[in-house]
């Protein structure tokens, strides 16, 4: 059988790999001029500082087959994310542990007591938590929320938390013991050269066709028994119920000679401060040396037509809900394409996931294929 690919990503690249593996053909294409999508890295040719394009992707996973899936293609070295937070003229660790806790309040507590002094901070009036800022002043109370969650939630999604649903905070990540890895998984690590690399072996498969710079037409579908698409479902099916919402980031790249900021991730918890945090690249791959460095200033904003993607602005109870439904049900309907992916199941995904889904996907449509019956719209639930 012969099978389309739209985008270039991981879940195009995953699903065509395991097909063509079956013996059938794929051919995979991007608008883009390069495959990877948003996990799309590079060198930069003045500094030799790996640079993660579309912001840095760090791959954390509990999923010991995932892991050793992308470790079959790449060498991953361990890395371990160690956020920190600049707020109010000071600089703390992210998440928020008993470091944070004692830096802050200027004091040396202990687990127990740590937890029986936040306890204490907490607005114990909240008994229900219905939005993102009633869910922190409940949980950490409010020098706390001010510090870390207000400002930055703000920037991040462009209203007041008190307009957001409690459920974007739905674990609050407070810690008590020294522990700042920002990721609780069991796997973590970094491709030693880049995310790209992956992708590329992926695809590198006699019965795998890539075409960059290819647009996605319609009347390609009948060319292919059947058709994975990973772009965004409001646009396959013309926006026949509006644009679905989105956040997109904008990133201004700066070149400096020697450190900047002596850390991967800065985030910026101020208001006041028009991005939401700096990323210094060349500590995204800590065994490399460079004597220049590349960093980001990224900004968050609503996404506009002709921007990129990145999140999803679906909260439960929103105005998109209904809207994705629309889409769903009309998805449904169709015999000839599977939606995958960040943007064709409208979520959020982190690489592992994606990467579980695209296999599950795979897999399925196998055995699907194997049984002659048909391939599935969807294989994941997205309302």
């Amino acid at each position: 059988m012969k099978f389309l690919m739209v985008g270039a990503g991981f879940s195009s690249a995953v699903i065509a790999r395991k097909l063509a593996e079956q013996g059938h053909q794929c051919v995979v294409i991007d608008q883009r001029n390069h495959v990877a999508g948003n996990c799309y890295s590079e060198r930069d040719q003045d500094t030799n500082v790996m640079v993660h394009t579309y912001g840095p992707h760090i791959f954390h996973t509990d999923d010991k087959e995932v892991w050793d899936y992308v470790n079959r293609w790449v060498e991953f070295k361990p890395y371990i994310n160690r956020v920190k937070t600049t707020s109010q003229g000071a600089v703390y660790s992210l998440p928020i542990n008993l470091h944070t806790i004692n830096q802050y309040f200027g004091k040396t507590l202990n687990p127990t007591e740590a937890k029986a002094f936040i306890e204490s901070q907490a607005d114990t009036s909240i008994t229900a938590p219905q939005t993102f800022e009633e869910q922190a002043m409940r949980f950490v109370g409010k020098d706390f929320y001010e510090a870390f969650f207000k400002g930055y939630t703000q920037k991040q999604w462009g209203v007041h938390p008190s307009t957001l649903p409690a459920s974007i905070l739905k674990r609050l990540p407070v810690r008590f013991n020294y522990d700042d890895n920002y990721f609780n998984h069991k796997y973590q690590g970094m491709p030693v050269n880049g995310y790209t690399e992956i992708v590329e072996k992926i695809l590198a498969h006699e019965n795998i066709e890539v075409k960059l710079g290819t647009s996605f037409d319609k009347s390609m579908e009948g060319e292919f028994d059947h058709v994975f698409y990973s772009g965004p479902i409001d646009a396959y099916f013309e926006y026949q119920h509006g644009r679905l919402g989105y956040r997109t980031l904008d990133f201004n790249q700066e070149k400096h000679d020697g450190d900047y900021q002596g850390t991967a991730v800065m985030n910026y918890g101020d208001v006041e401060v028009p991005y939401t945090r700096i990323t210094e690249h060349k500590y995204f791959s800590p065994w490399e040396e460079h004597e220049k460095t590349v960093i980001y200033k990224e900004y968050s904003r609503l996404a506009e037509p002709e921007d990129i993607p990145y999140y999803p602005i679906r909260f439960a109870g929103g105005e998109g809900v209904e809207q994705l439904a629309n889409y769903v049900e009309l998805a449904n309907q169709q015999s000839k394409v599977t939606f995958v992916g960040r943007l064709g199941t409208y979520r959020y995904l982190d690489m592992d996931v994606t990467i579980r889904e695209a296999l599950t996907v795979a897999e399925k449509s196998l055995s699907a294929i194997e049984n002659k019956e048909a391939i599935a719209p969807f294989y994941v639930s997205v309302i």
